[in-house]
């Protein structure tokens, strides 16, 4: 990362970037997460440079693993066995001390007649989109999220009752730690509450700054603030956007627009009575939703999760919803084209009809 004097003004691209969205589902990582690996692989390892490529950085990474998520460790061995142990991939899906890199979000929570409600936007550039919805059940406990990372999450829920998403915290510090997409799966792989998922937060090296929004099935919230040079902070607050403790990346603040979106939180939050509709409408329009697609960090899509009733949504502004739930899991895929300052459906292309994951592992 540079410093703000350094980055130079660019033009928005224009280009239409398509983008397939699919919905898989697999009990334990076999060929169907072998499809999100190959797929996503040659970009993340060309992300990674000359770094993470040999036996010490593997030893150095499969150490951390063992020490701070020893419960992860079979999932983890069940991964490399899947990509053939190559030695690079396997270093990489520790997740351990990966390069910086930059995601805009906003989340919430609110609590309904219906129950509780986690909603988020995840802002990046579509370019980078993984694109995949995976129902999983690694190490038997049922998960509903967004890769991101190939292993890791970007969002998602558990057939506990757990849901949790996250926001890059807004701040340039950068250290030993895990890359917050695998932090986020081991919480909803390994906790049943909010209370458990905090625990596991403040016990974890976080390599970056990031915003964990937390919800459960009794309603209990938090948001958990982690850094690498400081002890995690957590609060009561129901939502949050790209920042801690104020402002404290001046140009990023001004890029992700952090501060006004979270003062456009705040007001929407605080208008009296409402409902998961009325503050998904927010989420759905500016400032909250964004269509900056040709400068990196536009609006991908919208996510909200009922982690009580164990159904999950995905919304676009003017197109039809994707509704997902553990009882009924529906394989699939979805066209979207994403240029700067607007977003398209293109007509579906055949595909295999659709099955059902189903119930028999929906206990946690």
């Amino acid at each position: 990362m540079t410093h703000d004097a350094e980055r130079p003004a660019r033009t928005p691209r224009t280009d239409p970037v398509a983008v397939r969205l699919r919905w898989l589902a697999e009990e334990a990582p076999g060929a169907a997460w072998a499809q999100v690996f190959w797929n996503g692989w040659p970009g993340w390892s060309g992300w990674l440079g000359e770094r993470a490529g040999g036996e010490a950085d593997l030893a150095r990474a499969e150490r951390a693993l063992r020490r701070h998520m020893p419960e992860f460790v079979p999932i983890w061995e069940r991964l490399v066995a899947v990509v053939g142990g190559d030695v690079r991939a396997a270093c990489f899906l520790t997740f351990w001390s990966p390069p910086r890199y930059l995601m805009h979000c906003a989340q919430a929570v609110v609590v309904d007649e219906d129950g509780p409600c986690l909603i988020r936007n995840y802002d990046l550039d579509p370019r980078l989109l993984e694109g995949v919805l995976f129902r999983t059940a690694w190490g038997s406990r049922p998960v509903i999220g967004m890769v991101d990372g190939l292993a890791g999450l970007s969002d998602g829920m558990n057939a506990a009752g757990l849901a949790v998403s996250l926001a890059f915290g807004g701040r340039a510090a950068h250290g030993q730690g895990f890359g917050v997409p695998l932090i986020l799966r081991y919480v909803l792989q390994m906790c049943r509450d909010v209370q458990d998922g905090v625990e596991a937060l403040r016990a974890l090296p976080c390599h970056m700054a990031y915003n964990l929004t937390l919800v459960d099935a009794s309603g209990a919230h938090a948001t958990v603030l982690m850094s690498p040079d400081r002890p995690a902070l957590v609060l009561a607050d129901r939502f949050a956007t790209n920042h801690q403790l104020g402002v404290e990346w001046p140009w990023h603040g001004r890029l992700s627009q952090s501060a006004e979106r979270f003062s456009a939180l705040a007001a929407a939050m605080g208008d009296g009575p409402f409902t998961a509709t009325s503050l998904l409408h927010r989420f759905l329009s500016p400032p909250l939703h964004s269509t900056r697609y040709g400068e990196g960090f536009g609006t991908l899509f919208t996510a909200l999760y009922r982690p009580a009733q164990g159904r999950m949504e995905l919304h676009w502004p003017g197109l039809p919803a994707t509704r997902q739930s553990f009882a009924d899991f529906r394989e699939g895929s979805r066209e979207l084209v994403f240029t700067h300052g607007r977003l398209a459906e293109e007509p579906p292309r055949p595909h295999h009809p659709s099955h059902s994951f189903g119930a028999a592992h929906s206990a946690a």
